[in-house]
């Protein structure tokens, strides 16, 4: 079966986009569709605690984050690059691994299929 990785850019309050990121993985992830997301960029805000989406009238990723891993989605990556750019700390409750931009060449090299949102 084809692998797909998504690369997710957006801010959760940047608009529908990181919405979408996440619905694709949950809904390759229904299908056993081996999924792995990238956090990058602006992504990395996804992975903080305390978003206050509803102010924003923006749906609030929490849920669909924390329901990864019951889709067998639990390749979670996030650019050490972007996090110290941003001076962010991913949510504890999930497990992201890190990775350098070095390293994210090879990672999206091993997946068949990559989606960046």
């Amino acid at each position: 079966m084809k692998s797909m990785l998504i690369i997710s850019r957006q801010s959760p309050w940047s608009g529908p986009t990181a919405r979408e990121a996440l619905d694709i993985a949950l809904a390759g992830g229904a299908f056993d569709i081996p999924m792995a997301i990238l956090f990058m960029d602006d992504g990395v805000f996804q992975l903080c605690a305390g978003q206050h989406a509803a102010t924003l009238q923006q749906k609030d990723l929490t849920a669909n984050l924390q329901a990864l891993s019951l889709f067998g989605i639990d390749d979670l990556y996030v650019a050490q690059s972007s996090l110290a750019a941003r001076a962010v700390q991913p949510v504890e409750t999930l497990s992201v691994k890190r990775v350098s931009d070095s390293e994210i060449a090879t990672l999206i090299n091993r997946y068949d299929h990559t989606i960046t949102l």
